[in-house]
């Protein structure tokens, strides 16, 4: 099972679900719903947090909350 902070940057996949149930309610209200292509646009130095594109805006989030979104692609 990958993960969102498995992709490299410009490497693209769709969001499949989650691992926190509680995360996933914050996660979707920013638009990061099952389905959706995501990307990582850009990441820290030290690999915390990262910026992704998602629902045609950048997101910024820490590592732990993309360990959290599984993804298929």
């Amino acid at each position: 099972m990958r993960t969102l902070s498995d992709l490299k940057i410009n490497e693209k996949g769709t969001i499949s679900g989650f691992t926190d149930d509680t995360l996933a309610v914050k996660l979707m209200e920013m638009g990061c719903l099952p389905g959706t292509e995501v990307s990582v646009a850009l990441v820290a130095p030290l690999g915390d947090p990262l910026a992704i594109s998602v629902a045609g805006y950048q997101l910024s989030l820490r590592k732990e909350e993309a360990l959290s979104i599984t993804i298929e692609g």
